[in-house]
């Protein structure tokens, strides 16, 4: 290996280090999902009681259980020294580090050089900029997931595939990069082939342990979310908080800080079919260009991360941890096409940066409807919808047959 891939790769296992122990120190609980509400998920599975997803409806897909389970099995050696708590907190770390390692390896191989390495770079770079947030939440399992399946889409198309959908099944948004290739590429029945197979798959599984209505529970519990305050649509109300003409709760059912105002609920009810319209629009527009003969490699980037930052823009949950799903598209995007990569992916690791502002450092102050924190929350969400207009214009303009016509 030479001292460029080991340059990259060290710098990548340092950046998990130093985001694993922030998770440790920084205020605001940045792990605390994972000892709050992974661990005591997973417990209770292992010791024969309430199982997520099979015997009571589930925020996630049903194979965000497994990762949790996982975890457990990992912490054993740690239990002794460091209690139930800080082992599976250790172990969950563990976890993640090796996901990202093996999808890095999928990235980098041992060359680490040309468009891969920069990808390599960019996903170090996200990773430390966003902070805590990219390792202690469910989806950070994902990411990995996606990065192998999107460079594989290319020559493994079934496998790349089978990965995305298994990533789906842990939280939904992989599901975007899939409906990019299926517009754009042309070994697509390969692609849903194997979406469909592996979806079956995991239904069958789910059945056979027990799950009738919780099936699709991960859809319905959605529906009573009110208005995160860190979703790009709130933005407007937690500026009314300044004010006192809305509040922020906490909502024990969802386990999430909410915005209460008048015309929040009507918000929140009305982003879900806002989100399907535009993303529908986008891969219209996207299957309009494959029409005219637009290259997949120019095209699947670009549509992929308008998907994605689609589905984070028009969420009425605004978690931090969404950030993490802009990696994938990004890297696709460098290796593919880096030149009209470069500016999604500065604008990608502001977002890491200001998300990591946001939460965990001011967070405290965003609750309480300071001005500092707002106007940080403020200008995220503004690059949010900056990058997702972005990414649809260069949809729009990615090279067709007809463009190269002389």
């Amino acid at each position: 290996m030479s001292l460029r891939a080991l340059a990259l790769w060290g710098a990548f296992a340092l950046a998990h280090a130093l985001v694993a122990w922030l998770g440790w120190v920084l205020p605001a609980q940045p792990m605390g999902d994972v000892v709050l509400v992974y661990q005591p998920w997973s417990a209770s599975a292992l010791s024969g009681g309430a199982m997520v997803g099979i015997t009571e409806s589930w925020v996630y897909p049903h194979l965000a259980l497994v990762p949790m389970l996982l975890t457990q099995l990992l912490a054993l050696p740690f239990s002794t020294l460091l209690g139930v708590q800080g082992s599976y907190l250790v172990a969950w770390a563990v976890l993640v580090t090796i996901f990202d390692l093996l999808g890095f390896a999928v990235l980098v191989g041992r060359g680490a050089r040309g468009r891969r390495a920069m990808a390599g770079w960019f996903w170090t770079a996200a990773l430390a900029l966003l902070g805590p947030i990219a390792m202690y939440r469910i989806d950070a399992i994902t990411v990995p997931l996606a990065v192998a399946g999107g460079v594989w889409l290319a020559g493994r198309p079934a496998i790349a595939a089978a990965l995305l959908t298994v990533g789906a099944w842990i939280k939904i948004w992989p599901g975007a990069l899939i409906v990019a290739a299926v517009v754009a590429m042309r070994s697509r029945l390969r692609v849903v082939t194997a979406a469909a197979a592996v979806t079956a798959g995991v239904v069958c599984v789910v059945v056979l342990l027990g799950a009738d209505r919780e099936l699709f529970g991960f859809l319905t519990q959605q529906t009573g979310r009110g208005l995160q305050i860190e979703a790009v649509a709130a933005t407007p109300f937690v500026w009314l908080a300044l004010s006192g003409a809305a509040s922020i709760e906490y909502s024990f059912e969802i386990l999430t800080f909410q915005v209460r105002a008048a015309g929040a609920d009507a918000v929140a009810a009305v982003l879900t079919p806002v989100m399907a319209v535009v993303v529908a629009l986008i891969a219209a527009v996207a299957a309009l260009r494959v029409r005219r003969g637009a290259p997949w490699q120019r095209l699947l980037p670009p549509l992929a991360l308008a998907l994605v930052t689609a589905l984070i823009v028009t969420n009425k949950v605004g978690s931090p941890q969404f950030h993490t799903w802009l990696i994938a598209p990004v890297v696709l995007w460098l290796i593919h096409d880096h030149r009209r990569a470069a500016g999604a992916a500065a604008l990608v690791l502001v977002l890491c940066a200001l998300t990591f502002a946001v939460y965990p450092l001011s967070y405290d102050g965003l609750l309480r409807a300071q001005p500092l924190p707002v106007l940080l929350i403020t200008v995220r969400n503004l690059l949010l919808v900056a990058l997702l207009a972005h990414a649809v214009r260069e949809v729009l303009r990615t090279p067709t047959r007809a463009h190269h016509k002389p």
